[in-house]
């Protein structure tokens, strides 16, 4: 049962006759409702011009002015209050007529309370499948509409206007720009934004799996495919059938799934692994990558027309170090998240923006997002400031090493970075799959990470 359908309506009942208005007044309240009474069409008008209710009982025949024409002033203030006509035995062309102009039902005289009150919780239910579905709408547009994309930059304002026009067409979308940049979030964007926002949007990490774990999970299997494969297993392509399906890291996918790809793009159809059966699919497919998957293609690493096929369209995201002018706006985003979660009331102080501005972030707006969640977690007053950032990544030994010198924002995630690829990699005894898995990178990152940081198990 709809939970919601036990949200107590507002009900005005408008009857003259004074037995039956008390009488039906008694039944309603009795099952909760809020209910207000009239007497006669002016002390009705008067009410209806006051409050908004959710549903209205009103009689035809009134003194002083009949329901018709209630029922018009009420559809004119509120057109989503709905209005049940009460009307004698023999009147029915009366009630027909306020049928065309908007109201809900009618009911003959004399009528039981049973029929008024059942016809009431019909409308009742009706509101509040609206209003969760109207809740819902809000939800999705919200979270995913182009609006909430946050930048005023020059480059961002070019990059909502491809977004949008990409949305509306169906062709190949390929998302190219460093970790960090919401490569994500721009491929949930143009799914909710396109024709297919009803069907499913699945998103699969080419980085996270293994060879033979991308291709189950890509196409999936039948059951004694190979060893634990113990019922059959349905492949993203075939969840996702009628929707968009997003590969992020595409760049990582290995040559024998990268055929089995292309021939999905080309002809719409595979088998899951250990399968005869041909599966047909309709898949709109996003991909998304950090590689330079023109030199991969160059070193014979990645199919050259399967990079084709991916690149139809191509979508970069700048860097935030080249969308500077966005940080002030992302900063005040990121600290109305983190304040209403964490019940605080923080704000940066000049110097600290400044910090931030000058900043590179090689790890873009997740870097920031995590930085300013720290700080509001980890700060002792309401103005944040360029030592509490630090703070926030834990400086401390930064400085000691410095000979008590403020160490800049870099060094110190740089410092910070290190000593966290080092701690994972101590906890799962050096085993990189597994720390890859862990830090929700690919293993060619943390391979480079590990040469850029110098780190080795030696």
């Amino acid at each position: 049962m709809n939970t919601q359908v036990a949200i107590k309506p507002a009900i005005l009942l408008i009857e003259d006759d004074e037995i039956l208005r008390i009488t039906v007044y008694d039944a309603l309240v009795k099952k909760g409702w809020e209910v207000t009474t009239a007497a006669d069409g002016y002390e009705a008008s008067d009410l209806i011009k006051k409050n908004d209710y959710d549903i209205v009982v009103c009689d035809i025949r009134l003194p002083r002015k009949n329901g018709i024409e209630l029922l018009q002033e009420v559809k004119k203030l509120y057109p989503e209050t709905e209005v049940i006509m009460m009307t004698a035995y023999g009147k029915v062309e009366d009630a027909v007529s306020a049928m065309r102009l908007g109201a809900y039902d009618y009911i003959t005289k004399p009528f039981s309370i049973e029929d008024l009150i059942m016809r009431i919780e019909k409308i009742v239910s009706h509101q509040a499948l609206k209003r969760e579905y109207q809740l819902l709408k809000t939800h999705v547009e919200d979270r995913y509409s182009l609006f909430n994309i946050i930048g005023r930059s020059k480059k961002m304002q070019a990059l909502f206007d491809i977004i949008e026009r990409v949305s509306k067409i169906d062709s190949n979308v390929i998302i190219m720009g460093e970790s960090g940049t919401g490569k994500g979030l721009i491929a949930s964007v143009i799914h909710q934004n396109s024709a297919r926002k009803v069907k499913p949007f699945v998103k699969v990490n080419c980085a996270a799996l293994t060879e033979a774990l991308l291709e189950s999970e890509l196409f999936g299997h039948e059951k004694g495919a190979f060893t634990g494969a113990i019922r059959k297993r349905f492949g993203r392509f075939e969840i996702a059938n009628g929707g968009t399906i997003f590969l992020d890291e595409v760049g990582d996918i290995p040559p024998s799934i990268q055929v089995k790809l292309l021939r999905v793009l080309q002809e719409h159809e595979f088998e899951r692994v250990g399968g005869e059966e041909t599966i047909k699919t309709d898949v709109r497919l996003i991909s998304a990558t950090k590689m330079d998957l023109e030199k991969l293609v160059e070193e014979g690493k990645f199919r050259e027309d399967l990079f084709y096929r991916l690149k139809v369209i191509p979508i970069f995201l700048p860097p935030l170090r080249d969308r500077k002018e966005d940080i002030p706006l992302l900063v005040e985003h990121f600290l109305k998240k983190f304040n209403e979660r964490l019940g605080r009331a923080t704000r940066l102080s000049s110097e600290a923006m400044k910090t931030l501005i000058d900043y590179d972030f090689p790890g873009n707006i997740r870097e920031l997002e995590n930085i300013i969640e720290r700080a509001v977690a980890l700060s002792n007053g309401d103005v944040i400031k360029s030592i509490d950032l630090l703070t926030a990544v834990g400086e401390g030994a930064l400085i000691a090493e410095k000979g008590g010198e403020i160490p800049s924002l870099k060094e110190v995630l740089s410092k910070t970075e290190a000593n966290h690829l080092l701690r994972v990699l101590e906890r799962t005894n050096w085993n990189k799959v597994e720390s890859a898995r862990i830090l929700g990178i690919s293993r060619k990152s943390l391979w480079e990470k590990l040469k850029y940081y110098k780190i080795s198990s030696n």
